[in-house]
């Protein structure tokens, strides 16, 4: 038998046609749909596994990448309730600047007609700062966004030192960091559904603690799971992680 892949403008993976449930990923600043490649061989036949393709990278390089948070919360949402596949329920993980930018997804989604929202799942940030909180911060500069990149993940982080990659990758990690140091809402939206908060007991940018703040974003439970590992600790404990969020999920 063939396995179709699941490739959208917006959205990448593999076809579960099986699965009563789909996993919709979102990637961290300049990350890509691929981060998730193999998520999909992980996962049970119950869950589909789909990941955001963000513009700007990869096969999308010549997309412009969106200005606002809430640009590319629109875009994705109208990708995911537009998508042919089926309308099965939707549970939505997204990673350092995914989580952001699924938590704005998830606000859309419970405001619209279609497939039914079943939980959120957000990884390596708290919940976004209000303008009241913090005001936007100024936009970064190079060196500070790689600065930045080197603490969270110093071993993938030489690769923005290659003269021939670094043009091309720089553009859409740029903007990605400008969109977060912009994105401070009015106020929070709180879900009608369960969070779940994840992260490594080593990140130097989301403390343990920090992932309690998605309290506020719901009006059911919100469960915190603490992994060994840093910032991108989901990248060697991929196993245990989908384990666990097959565990939310069933």
């Amino acid at each position: 038998m063939t396995v179709a892949d699941i490739r959208t403008r917006w959205l990448r993976g593999v076809s579960a046609p099986g699965a009563r449930l789909r996993l919709v990923c979102f990637p961290h600043a300049g990350g890509a749909a691929s981060s998730f490649h193999d998520w999909a061989a992980l996962a049970p036949p119950t869950i589909e596994v789909t990941a955001v393709q963000y513009p700007g990278r990869q096969d999308r390089l010549a997309d412009a990448c969106p200005a606002t948070m809430e640009e590319l919360a629109d875009a994705i949402t109208d990708a995911v309730l537009h998508d042919p596949a089926d309308d099965r329920p939707l549970a939505l993980f997204g990673h350092s600047m995914g989580s952001a930018a699924a938590y704005e997804v998830a606000r859309r989604l419970a405001d619209a007609p279609g497939p039914v929202l079943t939980r959120l799942i957000v990884s390596g940030r708290a919940r976004p700062r209000l303008t009241r909180e913090q005001p936007p911060d100024p936009q970064p500069t190079d060196p500070e966004i790689l600065e930045y990149v080197r603490l969270l993940d110093p071993e993938s982080a030489a690769v923005y030192d290659h003269p021939d990659l670094r043009p091309v990758i720089m553009p859409a990690l740029r903007a990605d960091f400008g969109l977060l140091a912009r994105h401070r809402p009015t106020a929070l939206h709180r879900l009608e559904i369960p969070v779940t908060a994840c992260g490594g007991d080593r990140d130097p940018a989301c403390a343990p603690q920090d992932l309690k703040s998605w309290s506020d974003v719901t009006s059911q439970e919100l469960d915190v799971r603490i992994f060994e590992g840093n910032h991108f600790y989901l990248t060697p404990r991929k196993q245990e992680l989908l384990a666990y969020i097959t565990s939310q999920l069933t």
